[in-house]
């Protein structure tokens, strides 16, 4: 993606700093569970020509990536590759007008519902760019970075933890017991992960999806 990458502060993983007005970073950190199903979040990256997807799908293969099938039809136009350590993610064709105006990151694809759209839209305060047939999308208010989507039913039974998920933190530094109770009154559950003492909160949105809320302080 051509994000630059940099020692993680809250681990020893690797977190990617966005070179475009993505609002939030990509942290990667060492884990011992294997991946036991297709992942319920994925990357969706854009490419400005059927050139530049090509040569984006070239990059990606020799960097470790590999072609897979999760049951796309030949005719479709994105192609869909596994990284080096089996996560999904799509190379997007060109002419996607869905993701038009996106950065290389065009958008977090996730499995889930119509009701875990709206919970997220709520708990971001991230407005609904997209409401249609059960499938959701939402985006940051000032219309930039990639869209957050859910593909709505039928949704794959959740197996295990999930692999990727996403950290927040209350507004403005804010208050965490607040927060957590704001979240809470929107659908949100708390959950034990095996985390220990720690000082984040971990919980669960409407469809079971593990996410963090981090310590503002």
């Amino acid at each position: 993606m051509g994000w630059e990458p940099t020692d993680d502060r809250r681990d020893d993983g690797v977190a990617l700093l966005p070179s475009d007005d993505t609002g939030f970073r990509i942290r990667f950190r060492v884990s011992q569970d294997e991946k036991a199903s297709q992942n319920r979040m994925h990357f969706d990256l854009t490419s400005t020509s059927l050139e530049d997807q090509q040569q984006t799908v070239a990059r990606s293969l020799a960097l470790g990536a590999r072609h897979i099938d999760i049951g796309q039809s030949p005719d479709e136009g994105h192609v869909v590759l596994a990284d080096p350590e089996g996560n999904e993610f799509c190379i997007i064709e060109p002419e996607n007008n869905f993701l038009a105006g996106c950065g290389r990151l065009g958008s977090i694809t996730c499995d889930g519902t119509q009701e875990v759209g709206y919970f997220w839209s709520a708990a971001l305060g991230w407005p609904l760019v997209w409401d249609q047939d059960e499938e959701t999308a939402i985006r940051a208010p000032d219309g930039s970075g990639p869209l957050i989507t859910w593909g709505g039913p039928p949704v794959a039974p959740k197996i295990g933890k999930n692999r990727l998920h996403l950290d927040i933190a209350p507004t403005d530094h804010g208050d965490q017991r607040a927060e957590v109770d704001r979240l809470v009154s929107l659908g949100a559950t708390h959950i034990d992960i095996r985390q220990g003492t720690v000082d984040w909160v971990v919980m669960a949105d409407p469809d079971g999806n593990e996410f963090c809320l981090l310590n503002p302080r």
